[in-house]
């Protein structure tokens, strides 16, 4: 025993397996993507065992057959002993004609095949033996029945490992003279076969194994024997075991037996495995004895004698003898074997064995062997045994009822339930009439589906399945699970094979009916035969995956009701389904039978999965064929996944399963794992009469859309048969292409006969070729798209992207084994997807989650390419608009700073031209740092895959915008310019005033001097002697009047022709003011000459009152919004005529406001002359007072400006104060030092006040842009905290504002959260900044004064000379006015002159100090007006149909589309139906999923199906609005709340068809302030 025990353990060193003896391999190991496998190389030892486990996963049965490169290279394969050079002839002939070698080189260094497959049995964990045995077996080979443990020489019988093999055959039997032909399909462990055992008594010269493999398949080795490649004398660990391997027939004459029957090997010597061979001979119906020689008296009498007294059958093989079979007695039979060939004494065999099928027989079935007292079994293992035991408490629930009868009674929530839930989900897209309320009667009935599930949910399987899952530990849920499913598929595998026997039969008949073109009734019967038979099928199957279904619907079912108390297990069923698909379970994504995708469900599963993992990244990887072509077989085959293959069992709907990628590769790789998406087959038979096309482009759609690459199965050669699929297919990639989501795709063309004859490959590659670019071409036509070839559509060459595939099986099933072609494909396959792969960087499981959502939500609208709405795209293009508008206000900032410093330059004459140039390389270092950033963000970011669409529009941005703000720059600065020469003359003059001012006021000051002590005295003295003095000034100067503009308005509508008293009763009246907020216009209306003699006929006799209500009801709500768009357009016009005016430069004139009238009234007679009305008179004056209302205010503002700059008078009133003052300190004898260092004080306040406010206008609108919510996000970001300040107002006026002109109301909000951030709990934030300036300008000044007096003292100069040089640095920063030293030449005195100075700064420090911050609104530059020009240089187009405001932060972002998160109801705006006084209160986005219609335009009858609004015309085509159930509860709260004020303000009325559903009413204005941050987060994360 030490011995063999020492060779198993030296096996396993070799193996590199010493330490997995204990610490057990397992499934996990494998489900892994790891390094490619080596196909075709030598293996060295150590990595045998795991590369024999990884071929055989992939179906190779070669992985026997590993050649093995041996790790000591001083030994070869073939060993040889070398003689020396000088070895005699008769030397030579000794070492032929010896019969030994010595020499230890001809020790054998080969490992046994079967020790390493026995090897890797020993050390793999129950789950993993398992998998092995189940792949054993699908590679027709023998499987470990009976195995000595190793160490203990104990038998254990593996029967878990047997638990997942399923067997299908059929049985021939004769019947009335004719053989009948019955399909059978069980799982191998309940099968009842007769067995026949094999084993020899002593040693042989013959094969047994090679005999047995002749009468199974001769064609493969089923058992291992001895001839086989990589036998060795030596092996370890399979002498006393028992191999097992059924014969399976066909149901052809050629099979060998007619029914199942299993063979047994015992291998080695059976006299020295006495227990086994009891076992075998007790189990076996027919047992087969092997022996050297037939005589008595030896070691094997006794036990021949024995078999021979036993009445089972029993045949004798004779090594020494040559005779053919011989019948000795009844169900006995000897055979001699020498000198006879294999085939004779199989075919002997079988022909012996057949006897058995007709005559009674024992059978074996394999859980028999748990009664066998000598043998162990791997199912009695205590954790093994727990979870059988909880699968079969759950089981025997159901035990005898039929399959359907389950699916009713213990699983109801998926059944009708959710299939009506489904229907009418998707009806909530097809609504008509009253849309709004037949969405809430929808809503209400899916809700209560939802709580009859919830009711229903609580059956004794579910709960007795889930407290199972909550309650066990990992190893016995493990257990738990697969016996469940061991245990379900015994109940449905009877009726299973009995209807899809019958399904195979009808089908048959359809398709020959087909090929002779009957159109017989015979055919549409046997069609509807076949649909009734699909659905029976459809109803007996039953597996896990409907038990996990259940425990999705319930959790969506409580998450809907969110009912409190009760069944609260549900809450952890994400968590249970993310622990099984992490520990490498599939999960369902797409509910097959009701072809519906559970959202709320997987999103929970995903969920769950991040939080245990994180938001890894994953490669998806969606697969789509036709049914039946081997999708799942060739998935499991490549990745080790478990999705359900087999008759009976193929892929329902969608389903996913995670594969990691492992340490080992990891680096290549820019993900984590695998996602692979396995989908039900399209075109699939059973759903041949009863689905659609549009059933199969929906789940082609979805996993398309999903996956980073799409497998495309195709199964055959013949292009017709993948006509269909491939247009289905085409047509996802079309629709992808069109919302700009680009996955790459493969084409797997598999059972392809000859792979190795390349002409015929490339010929089938053309083929392809042509028929891909011929259903691209149909696509193109359907989706409306140009597309002339697939690679139009899609990146595909077909030379890289087209793998083809020999076929699965070696043969003809059932007992072919798979082609050794096929695995080496998929391992081909394997790599050109990872090869692919590696340059991608999948998507995270965030954004997967997101995916699906927006996938599905697109389908379900039946109108794709319209309805798809990227969230993800779009939380990234909201997060770019934001790092937009840093980058934009970096630059803004940066220029802001340089006009401020030219303007300075200008304002003091050193600057009379600005260059665009000079404005660029200002801007040059910023730009190049703006770009630089950019560059960084769209190259590091980790959405830079998606971003990468929008980098070259987004550095035109940028370039664009800075070029926008040069342009402004130099147009204001050239009007400063303008403005600064237009003032010259006046601007020559103020230092001839000055000097006069300053030489009179000394004179006055020293004849006063002892006579004028006190303040009103000397005022007096001033006033007077300043009124002779200024009338002296401006003697030769004419003043500049006042304007009066109400005279000049009133004037002008006079002389268009309109009286008097209209003009003043129109004024009076004040009600043009609000022109631009008027909600009916109708009262304006006046019908035209056509339609005046009908309605006048009509109305001629009734009072006023109906006249007006025959007017309203002909006036159209697009009307209405043609006149408010007639008013906002002719108001923007009049305003930009007005402001191009040179008023501020040369003053104005009355032919400015004509100019503007005369536009109005043409604007308004080219809008009536295509409407079936016209205004009366009322409309064009108030229209004209309201733009005269608005002009006059810029008008008046200008003109003030210019008469500041121009008007002498003007000019010296404001410099009175200044030279009082002066006047005042020469009376009181002041030193020249002191009057002059106060004129300098004085002077100085000005300009340091206006370069503060203006650079403290800048930073304030900085700090408030980068920290202040509502400035420091995107247009988005606005556009919420502006509805929100709306609704804690409850202001309806500011609603209207918003409604009607929407940028208006955002200057506005700008303004006033300017106003509270300068007054209210953030003005300290403010005052701070004003304060830092403050202390930066003081210091600037002290300096600027330090360095003048300094200088001068140097160089001896004088009063001039120091002015000069004190205003020349002063005047980087400051706009100084020119100060004149003419009447203070005896200063000399510097250094005194400079205290005086810092005196007068001590006190404008300390009143700059005390500044308010209101004195910002009299300067150049307002944080408001700044913020407005920053946050305002936006998108502002309004829906057609709701009026929401596009939220593009980007002002000309065409060719995307205009969009908004939050449209609203139509009763926003006012719509109504035509012809009814009705408020329309649908919202767009239900519309657009509605199959009603409306009209583009007033002037027809054209309807267009919401559906396909963009095709409506300009005004709808680049607008996106998708298909949304969801509504913000904002605008519904806006409708109810202000729902009185609406019906006045439009005249309309909320009744009938316009009627508000209550449900409206329950939203409080807490929720609806709460569904902007919901929405806006949504948009955003």
């Amino acid at each position: 025993m030490k011995g063999s025990q020492s060779e198993s353990e030296i096996l396993l060193q070799r193996l590199n397996l010493q330490d997995k003896h204990q610490q057990k391999m397992s499934p996990a190991d494998f489900l892994e993507i790891g390094p490619p496998v080596k196909q075709g190389h030598d293996t060295s030892e150590r990595d045998l065992a795991h590369t024999f486990l990884q071929r055989l996963l992939m179906l190779d049965y070669r992985a026997r057959y590993i050649p093995v490169r041996q790790d000591n290279s001083d030994v070869s394969h073939s060993q040889w002993v070398e003689m020396g050079d000088n070895a005699t002839n008769d030397d030579d002939l000794a070492a032929l004609f010896s019969e030994s070698v010595d020499s230890d080189e001809s020790k054998d260094f080969h490992l046994h095949p079967m020790d390493v497959q026995m090897a890797v049995f020993h050390c793999s964990d129950s789950f993993l033996k398992q998998n092995l045995v189940t792949k054993l077996s699908q590679c027709q080979y023998a499987l470990p029945l009976l195995v000595p443990d190793p160490v203990t020489k104990d038998i254990e019988c593996p029967l878990w490992t047997f638990r997942q093999i399923k067997k299908t055959w059929k049985k021939t039997e004769i019947k009335d003279n004719s053989n009948v032909v019955t399909m059978k399909s069980m799982p191998v462990w309940k099968a009842e076969t007769p067995m026949v055992s094999f084993f020899c008594l002593g040693p042989l010269s013959v094969s047994k194994s090679q005999l047995m493999n002749t009468m199974i398949n001769d064609r493969h080795s089923t058992f291992f024997h001895r001839n086989c490649p990589g036998s060795t004398k030596s092996r370890h660990l399979m002498d006393g075991m028992a191999e097992i391997a059924w014969y399976c027939p066909a149901g052809k004459p050629n099979d060998s037996f007619t029914d199942c029957i299993a063979f047994c090997n015992l291998h080695g010597d059976a006299l020295s495995f006495e227990k086994q061979r009891e076992i075998l001979t007790e189990k076996s119906s027919v047992n087969v004895v092997l022996v050297p020689t037939l005589k008595k008296n030896t070691t094997t009498t006794k036990i021949i004698e024995d078999l021979f007294k036993s009445p089972k059958l029993l045949i004798i093989l004779i090594a020494d003898n040559d005779c053919r079979a011989f019948q000795v007695k009844k169900r006995k039979y000897k055979v001699g074997l020498k000198d006879r060939s294999q085939s004779d004494v199989s075919e002997e065999l079988k022909g012996i064995i057949r006897q058995i099928l007709y005559e009674p027989h024992t059978s074996f079935q394999l859980e028999s062997m748990a009664k066998v007292p000598e043998v162990t079994v791997d199912e009695d293992d205590t954790v093994c045994e727990k979870g059988k035991s909880a699968a079969m408490k759950m089981v025997n629930m159901v035990q005898g009822m039929e399959t359907s009868k389950i699916k009713d009674t213990f699983l109801p929530c998926q059944g009708e339930f959710w299939h009506e839930w489904c229907k009418i989900n998707k009806e909530l897209y097809h609504l008509k009439g009253h849309i709004e309320q037949e969405k809430q009667e929808k809503q209400k009935q899916l809700m209560q589906i939802r709580k009859n599930q919830c009711k229903a949910s609580c059956s004794e399987m579910m709960k007795s399945f889930t407290e199972s899952l909550l309650s066990l530990p990992s190893k016995e849920k493990e257990y738990f699970l697969k016996w469940s499913q061991i245990l379900i598929d015994t109940l449905t595998t009877d009726d299973l094979t009995s209807i899809l026997q019958n399904y195979d039969e009808t089908w048959t008949k359809v398709l020959t009916l087909k090929k002779k073109h009957d159109k017989s009734d015979m055919l549409k019967s046997k069609q509807t035969e076949l649909e009734e038979i699909s659905k029976t099928l459809q109803s007996a199957t039953f597996g896990l995956e409907h038990i996990f279904r259940e425990m999705g619907q319930i959790y969506e079912a409580h998450r809907a009701v969110q009912a409190e108390g009760g069944h609260t297990d549900w809450v952890k069923y994400p968590e249970l389904a993310a622990e099984l698909m992490i520990s490498g379970h599939p999960v369902e994504l797409m509910d097959g039978d009701a072809g519906h995708v559970p959202l709320t469900w997987i999103s929970s599963i995903l969920d769950e999965i991040i939080k245990k993992l994180g938001d890894q990244r994953v490669f998806v990887l969606s697969v789509l064929g036709i049914q039946s072509s081997g999708k799942s077989t060739m998935l499991n085959a490549m990745f080790g996944l478990q999705f359900a293959v087999g008759a009976g069992r193929c892929t329902k709907g969608a389903f996913m399963q995670l594969v990691k990628v492992s340490e080992d590769i990891k680096e290549d790789f820019q993900f984590d794992c695998v996602l692979v998406v396995d989908t039900e087959g399209l075109r699939a038979l059973e759903l041949e009469s009863n689905a659609t096309l549009h059933h199969d482009n929906e789940l082609a759609t979805f996993v398309v859309g999903l996956g980073n690459m799409t497998l495309i199965n195709i199964f055959g050669e013949n292009p017709a048969d993948m006509q269909d699929v491939l247009q289905i297919v085409v047509q996802a990639f079309m629709r992808m292409k069109k919302v700009k989501l680009s996955p790459s795709c493969v084409f797997v063309h598999q059972n392809v006969t000859d792979i190795a004859a390349a002409e015929k490959i490339m010929d089938g590659k053309r083929r392809l070729q042509e028929k891909l670019d011929q259903m691209a071409q149909l696509a193109a036509k359907e989706e409306v798209c140009d597309a002339e070839c697939f690679s139009d559509v899609i990146a595909f060459d077909v030379q890289t992207d087209v793998k083809y595939f020999a076929q699965l099986w070696e043969g003809s099933p059932p007992m072919a084994p798979p082609n050794p072609g096929y695995s080496e494909s998929i391992q081909e396959l394997k790599n050109i997807i990872l090869s692919k792969a590696r340059k991608s960087a999948g998507i995270t499981l965030t954004h997967f989650k997101i995916k699906i959502r927006d996938l599905w939500n697109a389908l379900i609208n039946e109108n794709f390419v319209f309805s798809f709405k990227n969230t993800l795209e779009i939380a990234v293009y909201r997060k770019l608009e934001t790092q937009y508008g840093n980058w934009t206000w970096a630059l803004r900032s940066n220029m802001l700073t340089i006009e401020n410093q030219l303007h300075t330059k200008i304002e003091n004459g050193e600057l009379e031209k600005v260059e665009r140039s000079d404005l660029f390389k200002e801007m040059g270092n910023t730009y190049e740092a703006i770009k630089n950033k950019l560059v960084r963000y769209f190259e590091d970011d980790k959405d830079k895959e998606m971003l990468v669409q929008w980098r070259g529009r987004f550095e035109n941005k940028i370039k664009e915008f800075q070029e926008e703000l040069v342009r402004g720059v130099t147009k204001k600065l050239d009007e400063v310019i303008q403005q600064k020469k237009a003032c010259k003359k006046l601007d020559n003059r103020k230092k001839e005033f000055e000097n006069k001012l300053l030489q009179k006021s000394k004179e006055l000051a020293h004849q006063l001097k002892d006579k004028a002590k006190d303040d009103e005295k000397l005022q007096i003295q001033f006033n007077s002697f300043w009124s002779d003095l200024v009338e002296e000034l401006i003697a030769d100067t004419k003043p500049i009047e006042d304007i009066n503009l109400e005279d000049d308005q009133a004037n002008i509508l006079n002389d268009l022709g309109f009286e008097w008293d209209l003009i003043f009763s129109s004024k009076s009246s004040c009600k043009y003011k609000t022109m631009s907020k008027v909600g009916d216009y109708s009262e304006y209306i006046l019908f035209s000459k056509q339609q005046d003699k009908t309605e006048k006929r009509k109305v001629k006799n009734l009072l006023k009152k109906f006249e007006a209500l025959a007017a309203k009801e002909s006036f159209q709500f697009e009307d209405k919004q043609l006149i408010r768009a007639l008013i906002s357009n002719v108001e923007k016009e009049s305003l930009n005529i007005v402001e191009s005016k040179p008023v501020t430069t040369r003053g104005y004139s009355p032919t400015y406001l004509q100019e503007v009238a005369k536009n109005v009234q043409e604007k308004i007679t080219e809008f009536k002359s295509n409407k079936k009305y016209g205004f009366k008179k009322e409309f064009t004056v108030d229209l004209l007072l309201y733009i005269f209302d608005k002009a006059s205010i810029w008008l008046s503002e200008s003109y003030k400006k210019y008469k500041m700059k121009n008007d002498a008078l003007t000019y010296l009133e404001t410099k009175k104060m200044q030279y009082y003052n002066i006047f005042r300190s020469f009376c009181k004898g002041n030193q020249s030092a002191v009057v002059f260092g106060e004129m300098i004080r004085e002077k100085l306040e000005v300009s340091i006040v206006e370069a503060l406010c203006n650079k403290t206008a800048i930073d304030l609108a900085g700090e408030m842009r980068c920290t202040f919510p509502a400035f420091s996000g995107n247009r988005l970001n606005l556009e919420k905290h502006l509805l929100k300040s709306l609704a804690e107002k409850e202001d309806f006026e500011g609603f209207v504002t918003y409604i009607r002109n929407p940028r208006k109301k955002v200057k506005a909000f700008i303004e006033e959260k300017v106003n509270e951030h300068m007054t209210g709990e953030h003005k300290s934030k403010a005052l701070n900044i004003l304060r830092q300036n403050v202390e930066n300008m003081d210091e600037f000044v002290h300096q600027a004064l330090f360095d003048a007096t300094n200088k001068i003292k140097t160089q001896k100069g004088d009063i001039d000379m120091w002015v000069e040089d004190f205003s020349s640095i002063l005047k980087d920063k400051l706009t100084l006015e020119s100060i004149s030293s003419q009447n203070f030449m005896d200063i000399n005195n510097f250094d005194f002159l400079k205290e005086e100075i810092e005196k007068g700064l001590i006190s404008i420090k300390k009143e700059m100090n005390q500044l308010s911050l209101d004195k910002m609104k009299e300067f150049r530059m307002k944080p408001d007006q700044i913020l407005v020009d920053q946050l305002c240089n936006c998108c502002w187009e309004t829906c057609p149909f709701c009026g929401a405001v596009c939220t593009n932060t980007i002002k000309d972002h065409l060719p995307d589309d205009h969009s908004v998160p939050f449209h609203r109801s139509s009763a926003v705006i006012g719509w109504h139906r035509r012809n009814d006084d009705l408020m329309s209160i649908e919202f767009c986005t239900t519309k657009v999923a509605s199959d009603r219609g409306f009209h583009p335009n007033q002037d027809t009858n054209e309807t267009i199906p919401y559906k396909k609004y963009r095709t409506a015309g300009p005004r709808f085509a680049n607008w996106s609005i998708t298909a949304d159930e969801s509504k913000l509860k904002y605008w519904i709260w806006f409708v109810c709340r202000f729902e009185e004020e609406l019906e006045n303000y439009y005249g309309l009325k909320f009744t009938g068809r316009g009627e508000i559903p209550s449900e409206w009413k329950n939203h409080t204005k807490e929720e609806a302030i709460q569904s902007l941050d919901e929405m806006f987060n949504t948009n955003y994360e």
